[in-house]
C-alpha cells in the first residue's frame, strides 16, 4: 500500500491531520493536471491552476464528508472529476448576464490569436459528456481522465484497470461520439 493510499484511508476514517500529510505528496501532480486543463480553456480564464488545485483538494478531503478511496488511481480520478465540476461551474457562472454573459474580455495582443483559434465551449462539452456517461460510463471516465486530468492513454488505462489497446479504442470512439454530438448541437443552434 502506497503512502498516498494509507493517508487516504486515514482521511476516510476522519483523521484531520492526514489531510495535511496528503497535500505535499499529491500537490505537484495535481498542479500539473490543473495547469494542463486551464491551458485548454478559452482565453480570458481567470481561474488559476493553484486555485483550481486548492478548490478540488478541499472537495476531495473534506473530513466532514469522508469519502472512500480505494487507491491512488481512484483519488486522481476523483480529482479529475472535481476539477471538471469546478471548471464547468466557473464557465456557467461566467455565462450568466450578471457576470458579463456572452461578452468576452480580450487583450489587444490576443485579438489575432483569438480569431484564429476559438476554443471549445466547456459547458457544451460537459453536457455532451454527461449524456455520453449515461450510455458509456467507462469511456466517459476515460475522457475525463484524459481531457480534464491530462493523463496519457497509458496512465488512464492503468487508472481504469483496462488494457492500453482497449483504452485507445475507447478514446477513438469517445472522441468521435463527442465530436458528432457537439457538431449536432452547433448545427441545431444555427
Amino acid at each position: 500500500m502506497s503512502d498516498v493510499t494509507r493517508i487516504l484511508s486515514s482521511i476516510e476514517q476522519g483523521n484531520p491531520a492526514a489531510a495535511e500529510r496528503l497535500l505535499p505528496l499529491v500537490y505537484e501532480e495535481l498542479r500539473k493536471l490543473a495547469a494542463s486543463k486551464l491551458a485548454q480553456e478559452k482565453p480570458g480564464q481567470t481561474l488559476q491552476a493553484t486555485a483550481l488545485v486548492h478548490d478540488a483538494y478541499l472537495r476531495l478531503v473534506d473530513v466532514e464528508k469522508a469519502q472512500h478511496w480505494d487507491s491512488r488511481g481512484h483519488f486522481f480520478a476523483a480529482a479529475a472529476e472535481a476539477m471538471r465540476r469546478i471548471l464547468v461551474e466557473s464557465a456557467r457562472k461566467k455565462g450568466r448576464v450578471k457576470h458579463g454573459g456572452e461578452q468576452q474580455r480580450v487583450d489587444f495582443e490576443q485579438v489575432a490569436q483569438f480569431a484564429v483559434s476559438p476554443r471549445m465551449d466547456l459547458v457544451e462539452l460537459d453536457e455532451a459528456l454527461t449524456r455520453f456517461a449515461e450510455i458509456e460510463p467507462q469511456k466517459a471516465e476515460l475522457v475525463k481522465l484524459r481531457y480534464f486530468a491530462g493523463f496519457s492513454i497509458d496512465e488512464a488505462a492503468d487508472l481504469l484497470g483496462i488494457s492500453r489497446t482497449t483504452a485507445k479504442r475507447h478514446w477513438v470512439y469517445a472522441r468521435a461520439w463527442l465530436l458528432a454530438e457537439l457538431s449536432n448541437a452547433e448545427a441545431a443552434e444555427k
